[in-house]
């Protein structure tokens, strides 16, 4: 179905970008809620479990930037159909996985190929695409928002389907969930425009060909695994982590809830200051932030109260970092490679991802404890502080032009 071109205007993208966000980063997040009863059933290691999300995770990075130059060469919509059907068959047959094999290729491949073709590198893009520079930042902590809402409102929806239909009815339930992601991609039908960018790029591989040969992109890259890291591991492994230490499951999903609503709130608000500010400082602060909250919350005595101020601390932060990056990407490179270049990026958080959500299980079966995966997370957002700052902001042109009297090859200066 195509809808008339009077629907495609920046309002009513920004609105279907940020459902299908909802829709995809909300049913990401619920895979934590299956750990524990899918474990059980079938008496799989954590690290087992854990194994697969985190192939899910690298599935998405590795072929984000694939999906991410199709949307920009071949358009948005047909890439976001493809991914919610892939999505949904995944999440059926996640359903009735009953061995490792089964569980790996459906939650590890398909979900993977799903969440890269409705994920951020695809909808950011056709949101950033049509808005101007100053309000860049602020469309896309819109959009970003919308996986906060998602979480908030699907993870304790999922948590219902559990307990009325058992995990696998729950399972079906959501892929029919994903289904909805397909209408919604035809109001984000259409590509990128002709006008050039990244240095005069003739095309999706040329454009991250050049950005990959500057040292700011390689900062921004694995500033941003850091998040992968942080964020995968805690929506995987909190509601284990919450039941080692004695509490009802229902407050891994609560706070897992928590989370996303705080993340509305958060993506908001560092979406708007990247409109003021510079994004390499605000990036450089949220992840400082995130260290001093999980340092925090690791000191305290564990409680209902202590995890759910910790669940929305770390949600002000969860995805703030997403419209910052994708807008500091649209900033130094243009919009024109948007979705290849962002996609590029957020390989690198994938990459974060697949370390933080396995690292988890490997570290609890080996130790019975989560607790060096949290040092490490604190580390590492320290770490995560320190490459950001460091990061050039100017447009590539200028960029070039004052770092080397010689542009690149294929660049115009």
């Amino acid at each position: 179905m195509t809808l008339p071109s009077s629907w495609r205007t920046p309002i009513f993208i920004l609105i279907a970008g940020t459902l299908i966000t909802a829709l995809c980063v909300g049913m990401r997040n619920t895979f934590g809620l299956f750990l524990t009863p899918m474990t059980e059933a079938y008496g799989w290691s954590i690290e087992g479990f854990a194994l697969a999300i985190a192939v899910q995770n690298i599935i998405w990075g590795i072929t984000a930037p694939i999906t991410g130059g199709l949307a920009d060469r071949f358009g948005t919509a047909r890439v976001i159909a493809f991914g919610g059907l892939a999505y949904a068959l995944g999440l059926y047959l996640m359903s009735l996985a009953e061995t490792p094999a089964e569980f790996m290729f459906s939650t590890g491949l398909l979900i993977g190929l799903g969440t890269s073709a409705t994920g951020f590198g695809v909808v950011l893009g056709a949101v950033g695409r049509v808005t101007s520079d100053k309000n860049r930042s602020l469309y896309l902590g819109i959009a970003s928002a919308g996986g906060s809402m998602g979480q908030f409102v699907l993870v304790p929806l999922g948590q219902v389907f559990i307990s009325s239909f058992g995990w696998a009815g729950a399972l079906m339930a959501l892929g029919m969930v994903a289904l909805i992601t397909i209408p919604l991609s035809t109001l984000l039908a259409g590509k990128a425009g002709t006008a050039l960018s990244a240095g005069q790029a003739t095309g999706p591989i040329h454009a991250l060909s050049i950005a990959a040969r500057q040292p700011r992109f390689w900062l921004l890259f694995w500033g941003f695994a850091v998040c992968g890291f942080h964020i995968t591991f805690i929506a995987t492994h909190l509601p284990r982590f919450l039941s080692d230490n004695n509490f009802d499951p229902i407050l891994g999903a609560w706070a897992l809830s928590t989370i996303g609503l705080f993340n509305v709130i958060g993506s908001l608000f560092w979406g708007k200051m990247g409109v003021r500010h510079s994004k390499r400082k605000l990036l450089a602060i949220l992840y400082a932030v995130r260290s001093v909250i999980i340092a925090v919350f690791m000191m305290l005595p564990f409680s209902t109260p202590s995890v759910l101020i910790f669940s929305a601390g770390i949600g002000f932060t969860w995805l703030g970092t997403v419209p910052l990056t994708s807008a500091l990407v649209g900033q130094m490179y243009g919009v024109r490679y948007m979705n290849t270049l962002f996609s590029g990026v957020f390989l690198g958080h994938q990459i974060g991802a697949f370390l933080g959500v396995w690292g988890g299980g490997f570290v609890h079966d080996l130790t019975g404890s989560y607790d060096l995966i949290w040092y490490a997370g604190i580390a590492l957002g320290v770490i995560s502080s320190l490459l950001h700052l460091p990061i050039d902001e100017r447009g590539n042109e200028a960029y070039l032009n004052g770092v080397s009297e010689r542009p690149l090859a294929g660049d115009s200066t």
